[in-house]
């Protein structure tokens, strides 16, 4: 048997697997002999004690995912279905012909779906439900590994899932002790129409080419191809192994196909070279490459009591919600699958959509697209906060692929007359995006103007996280496109009353109520001002442009900002004192400047005034909402420093889902109300909320760091976070008790200067790139 990879070698293997496009023919990963992964900690593992219900996949089925191929599974003991998506396997196209209104057509043709790639399912017909005991199944965070073990006549069975990026196929390992044996059928079906056979290939109308494959081998039996299903009789192990992609390039310039690619041809290359080994060894590998990413971070709030231990996931949180007492270690390991679902589905293919990775059908809801005024931002807010830096990357390079195709429909189609969001200058420039997009450069429902500040603020923040002028070069062409928009785009308009003129963005929509074609939003004023900023520092930074970074200096200063009104003591929304929409609205699109955005501080050096009406404006949206929009509202309290109003929002967003109610369901993820009665998955509250909590016990920006900004009672008597990175260039390991610091280890990876603050006092540390500090006494 072969040594496991070591951390340094798996790293290493990680950093070159995230620069490979999609779906392609790869080396055969470096194998590293070793003995098994211990079995992971508790708290890294989350279990239940039923499998899911077929007819309730997306509630009930654990994800697997290697980034760009996953599955849900029902872990069934004698019918195991998996879902199998492919990032990629998209309809639709550029969609470049507007409707009459000048906006985008939004259909699944048009635009476009995200779509099941294959069924998978493996038939057992004598381990039904019904004839096992000791059901278990769980799935191994740390591991990347779903496991289901159950007792039948007297025989442990148990069955692996993993989704492996090294090898990029899915396998489904099954084992016994006892003597048992495993007989039945496994069968690989498309989704759109296919028959059911061991491999297939075919093209949506799009032009879009996919396939899949499968094999299996086992022991002590045999292993047949019967027409289309594989049969297995008398084996005491078998192991399947599944892999399937598209041709998509992410490459504007080739129409975003590769047409030397054979989808199916490579997915049957790519099995059979995975059945060359050993089912270990494949987990062997597999489990090396994700918790190299796994274990880059680690979190405990708390201790929880041995009655709340001994539930299972469901049981727990259940009862979080119907004793309302603090489960400190069930609140992390929340924390920790929002982590795991990012390491699962944004790894060297297209970035997380609506759905992320996962989908129980070819209909989600908006498509299961890129919304781009919240959604696509959300989901990469916990990206750099938890310690997931290289999962990011699939963001950046889906901005910067589609970019050609953004510029180019911006320039043909945005000023279009029909168009109520078109420059009213005349002049067009740079480029922009609808609410929604595709991965084939089109857009999708309305022109979305300041979405384009939003996606490049996005990307800049990575910038201050990691440091890397390697990114900051790639995003800048994206940086400066967006202000060629708004220098087109800013209209002058005097203030009322007074002399000052001062500049405005265009008729725009606050995302998604209130006027259609109000000139000045909040939302638009602070994205453009955050965007003009950034884009001087990046100029500086970068030595280009120095005479274009002086003009968007110029017209920053110029930008109108938000006051407060008169009349409802709000931050205003519009540029009017009144409330023109629903005071509870979901989105804080008027908060932007508050977070994501910090040019509202509560530090002092923002107006009272301003804190206190975008406190105002807050309080008045409410506590009670979509789990997403839960996750904004805490990370914007989080901001403000109210511990308690930030904890409650995370966990309104923990409790139970019943009947399509908004929250969790029974597999973690998080469901959406979009009716009465019918509630669909949304993945973004799970990687927001881990976004808030990390918020609520670390705070930075550049030249600034936190320490337990907004720590709640429930997480106060002892805990500790390692392997946070931190805006402006450092990694922090923090340990706490009694909600005091009592050590804060900080690590430069690029950053120089900084202050690190609790409480009201703060130390300036200095830094060389590399080097690391650890700072005590904060209670004193």
């Amino acid at each position: 048997m072969t040594p496991a990879p070591s951390r340094r070698g798996v790293l290493a293997l990680t950093a070159a697997l995230a620069a490979l496009p999609t779906f392609t023919a790869t080396a055969a990963p470096q194998r590293h002999a070793g003995a098994p992964a211990p079995d992971t900690d508790p708290r890294h593992r989350l279990w239940w004690q039923a499998p899911a219900d077929e007819r309730s996949m997306i509630e009930q089925g654990l994800p697997v995912g290697n980034g760009r191929l996953g599955a849900l599974a029902s872990n069934d003991p004698g019918r195991e279905l998996l879902l199998v998506t492919d990032a990629t396997m998209w309809t639709g196209g550029l969609n470049d012909t507007l409707d009459a209104d000048g906006q985008f057509p939004y259909g699944r043709q048009d635009f476009g779906s995200f779509t099941l790639l294959a069924r998978l399912t493996v038939d057992i017909p004598d381990h039904d439900l019904s004839a096992v005991s000791g059901y278990r199944r769980t799935l191994d965070l740390a591991r990347g590994v779903n496991e289901t073990s159950y007792v039948r006549s007297g025989v442990t069975y148990r069955r692996q899932l993993f989704a492996s990026r090294p090898d990029d196929v899915i396998v489904l390992h099954f084992t016994q002790s006892g003597g048992g044996r495993y007989t039945g059928t496994v069968t690989l079906e498309g989704t759109h129409g296919e028959e059911p056979a061991v491999s297939f290939g075919a093209t949506l109308p799009n032009g879009l080419r996919y396939g899949a494959a499968i094999t299996a081998y086992g022991t002590g039996g045999s292993v047949t191809v019967e027409g289309p299903h594989i049969g297995f009789a008398g084996c005491r192990e078998l192991t399947v192994v599944l892999s399937g992609g598209t041709d998509y390039r992410p490459d504007a310039a080739s129409d975003f196909r590769d047409p030397s690619l054979d989808p199916m041809k490579l997915a049957r290359a790519k099995v059979r070279a995975a059945a060359r080994r050993s089912a270990d060894t494949l987990l062997r590998t597999h489990a090396a490459d994700h918790h190299a990413l796994y274990g880059q971070l680690d979190v405990s709030l708390g201790t929880s009591t041995a009655e709340q231990r001994s539930l299972d996931t469901w049981e727990r949180i259940r009862a979080r919600a119907r004793d309302g007492a603090a489960d400190p270690e069930l609140e992390a390991q929340y924390l920790q699958f929002g982590r795991y679902l990012m390491i699962a589905g944004s790894r060297g293919s297209l970035p997380l959509n609506l759905q992320g990775l996962w989908l129980d059908g070819n209909d989600p809801d908006w498509m299961g697209d890129y919304h781009t005024d919240i959604n696509i931002q959300m989901n990469y807010w916990a990206a750099d906060r938890a310690g997931l830096s290289q999962c990011f990357d699939a963001f950046t390079d889906y901005c910067v692929a589609q970019l050609p195709s953004w510029t180019d429909l911006t320039r043909r189609l945005f000023n279009d007359p029909r168009n109520r969001y078109r420059n009213s200058t005349g002049k067009n420039a740079g480029w922009t995006v609808a609410i929604s997009t595709n991965p084939f450069g089109g857009g999708g429902w309305w022109w979305h103007p300041a979405g384009n500040a939003w996606l490049c603020n996005s990307l800049y923040e990575h910038y201050e996280f990691t440091a890397s002028r390697t990114h900051l070069e790639k995003i800048y062409p994206l940086l400066k496109g967006a202000c060629e928009f708004w220098e087109a785009r800013l209209l002058p308009m005097t203030l009322p009353g007074t002399s000052r003129e001062v500049l405005v963005a265009d008729s725009d929509w606050s995302p998604e109520h209130g006027p259609l074609d109000a000139k000045g939003i909040t939302y638009a004023q602070e994205l453009v001002w955050a965007l003009f900023g950034n884009f001087c520092t990046a100029a500086t930074e970068l030595k280009k442009d120095a005479g274009f970074a002086a003009t968007i200096a110029g017209l920053r200063k110029r930008l109108h900002l938000p006051q407060v009104s008169p009349t409802t003591g709000w931050l205003e929304e519009w540029m009017s004192p009144d409330n023109l929409g629903e005071t509870t609205h979901r989105h804080l699109s008027p908060l932007v400047g508050l977070f994501p955005g910090d040019r509202i501080r509560p530090d002092g050096s923002t107006p009272a005034e301003i804190v206190e009406g975008a406190t105002a404006l807050l309080t008045a949206r409410g506590m009670e909402s979509f789990g997403w929009a839960n996750a904004w509202r805490a990370l914007c309290w989080a901001r403000l420093k109210n511990a308690d109003n930030a904890y409650q929002l995370v966990v309104n967003n923990l409790r139970p889902s019943d009947g399509g109610s908004n929250g969790t369901a029974f597999n973690l993820f998080d469901i959406y109300q979009v009716e009465k009665g019918r509630g669909i998955f949304q993945i973004d509250a799970n990687l927001g909320t881990p976004a808030a909590m990390i918020e609520m016990l670390l705070h930075s920006r550049p030249g600034h760091l936190e320490l337990l900004p907004a720590l709640p009672d429930a997480w106060a008597a002892s805990g500790s976070l390692s392997g946070a990175n931190a805006r402006g260039g450092f990694v922090v390991d923090l340990r706490w008790r009694d909600g005091k610091p009592t050590e804060a280890r900080i690590r430069s990876v690029g950053g120089r200067t900084t202050t690190v603050a609790h409480a009201g006092s703060a130390r300036t540390v200095t830094l060389k790139p590399g080097a690391t500090v650890t700072l005590k006494g904060f209670d004193r």
